[in-house]
């Protein structure tokens, strides 16, 4: 083999060889703070990856992203090829400005709401009555938290005409307004909702409902590639096997959902 045509070949196959092993980064973002730790969360998700990196025939790389900074910046910037992301008006910004898919949305969460939570005794009946009081709400960054602004928006034309005291936890919401530290709080949290309500607290209203925990692909992946990726997540729950493995991450499993009206949401909670 002449000289030229071998070093060709070697190129070649070391371009091959190089590919085959880039390690593909699979996201996953369950909520601001993550209650376990980042082993335990690649555990949860190994199943999926080694499926999806047979897929792809690309090793797939679980990373666990704590923190909404750092995960903004990631998607801004494309250094997730697959991302699984609980607040959603992060998800509709990597559609929006940064080339991201959406994949499917998550069975069990499609109807995430916010619940605003008032004392038994509280006299207010609708949201505008909380006009110039003060509504406990988590984290500012927070899904909840954007669909709480979103809605008192709506209800009182301009979501500053309350004042949002925020708080890291969700379930530290019902303590503002039981001992009086807020006139309202706000939930997305069925437990916390639940508990609320059990101990005689009123739900004074509901935002309406918004799909969190979305699966995203980048534009790293060919549009055949998403769409064999969409197909095997929407498929896992039909099978036992395919059940086996979504038993770690807790949840039922993955259905469609349409882009442009997640991107609707978007503009709905003010992105």
């Amino acid at each position: 083999m002449p000289h030229r045509t071998l070093r060709a070949f070697l190129a070649l196959a070391l371009f091959c060889v190089a590919t085959a092993s880039h390690a593909l980064v699979f996201a996953i973002n369950e909520g601001v703070t993550y209650r376990v730790t980042n082993d335990e969360i690649r555990a949860k998700y190994a199943a999926l990856a080694t499926d999806l990196g047979k897929l792809l025939k690309q090793p797939v790389t679980v990373e666990p992203i704590g923190d909404y900074p750092t995960l903004r910046k990631g998607l801004a910037s494309k250094e997730y090829d697959l991302a699984f992301i609980h607040p959603a008006h992060l998800s509709v910004l990597a559609m929006r400005d940064s080339g991201y898919k959406l994949l499917a949305v998550t069975k069990g969460y499609q109807n995430y709401t916010a619940n605003f939570l008032v004392r038994a005794d509280s006299p207010f009946k609708t949201l505008a009555d909380l006009k110039g009081t003060s509504v406990g709400a988590p984290d500012e960054d927070s899904i909840t938290s954007w669909m709480v602004r979103a809605t008192l928006r709506d209800a009182l034309g301009d979501a500053k005409q309350v004042s949002l005291v925020y708080t890291r936890y969700q379930d530290a919401v019902p303590f503002f307004v039981e001992h009086g530290l807020t006139r309202s709080g706000a939930t997305a949290a069925n437990s916390v909702v639940k508990a609320w309500s059990a101990q005689g607290g009123r739900i004074l209203a509901k935002s309406r409902p918004v799909p969190i925990k979305h699966m995203l692909a980048s534009s790293s992946l060919s549009a055949e590639q998403v769409q064999k990726v969409r197909e095997y997540l929407l498929g896992l729950d039909a099978s036992e096997e395919g059940r086996k493995k979504l038993e770690p991450t807790k949840y039922e499993g993955f259905a469609p959902y349409a882009e442009p009206d997640m991107l609707a949401i978007g503009k709905w909670l003010g992105l």
